[in-house]
């Protein structure tokens, strides 16, 4: 065998391992990473399993796993601007297309199923769920669709918002302004916190004004996820950079 050949074949065989073993990298740590990320740790963040179907929560009906003592409601698909839900103080529904008034209200939230709307002026109380299996000091990603609404039979310009704590920790999404007789538009929210323990309460907190005009924040796909460790992320970039490296070398070689 002679010395060009020679190198070529080393050259081959350097390349081929690289490449496994950039690849087995980027394979092992992508594996990794979804596992560490895992699932949603949310029990019914949608809100479909309910003790008795639409109705004030806490009242004549509960979202199974959540807890609340506020002025929150829970609304069937396309029920929100019609037949509406029965509470403590009577049937209360949300002004939409509906009952009258074309502000854009859908049917359903982009998660689509049930939702909540909670009354951020009126007997306010938050929407809680104890959150276990949580790793202290790791981050977690809270995803959630939220609008504003108001409550039909009223009329004046609203305001709507939501605060989201996480064991102490909170933080709040901007504050909606809403048109009399208006809906917002679903919007999309995501935020992070950091565990405290093995397990810690989530909570939402309908904020509006003014309470003459009752303001109500939707809510709805609610999920909570783990975020992958910034050492295992530099860690897949190493791998995938591997892999680029040796698919440079083996263009080299053919060149």
């Amino acid at each position: 065998m002679n010395l060009g050949i020679k190198k070529f074949t080393t050259l081959r065989c350097a390349l081929r391992k690289s490449a496994v073993i950039g690849f087995s990298t980027m394979v092992v740590l992508t594996f990794a990473i979804s596992a560490q990320a895992g699932s949603n740790l949310v029990l019914n963040g949608g809100f479909e399993s309910t003790s008795n179907g639409n109705g004030e929560m806490g009242y004549n009906t509960n979202a199974t796993d959540w807890t609340t003592s506020g002025y929150n409601f829970i609304y069937a698909p396309g029920t929100a601007d019609t037949t509406g839900a029965n509470g403590q103080y009577g049937n209360i529904s949300l002004w939409g297309p509906g009952n009258g008034s074309s502000n854009g209200m859908p049917a359903s939230s982009p998660n689509g199923g049930n939702i909540v709307a909670a009354d951020g002026a009126f007997q306010v109380g938050a929407i809680t769920q104890l959150i276990t299996g949580l790793t202290p000091g790791a981050s977690y990603s809270v995803s959630f669709w939220w609008a504003g609404a108001q409550q039909y039979g009223f009329t004046g310009a609203t305001t709507e918002q939501w605060q989201v704590s996480f064991g102490s920790q909170e933080q709040s999404t901007i504050v909606l302004n809403n048109a009399s007789h208006g809906f917002t538009g679903w919007q999309y929210q995501t935020f992070t916190f950091t565990a405290s323990g093995t397990s810690d309460l989530l909570s939402f907190l309908a904020v509006g004004t003014p309470s003459g005009v009752p303001p109500f924040s939707l809510l709805d796909g609610v999920s909570l996820t783990q975020l992958p460790e910034p050492a295992t992320w530099t860690m897949l970039i190493s791998g995938l950079m591997g892999v680029a490296g040796a698919a440079r070398l083996r263009k080299r070689a053919k060149s």
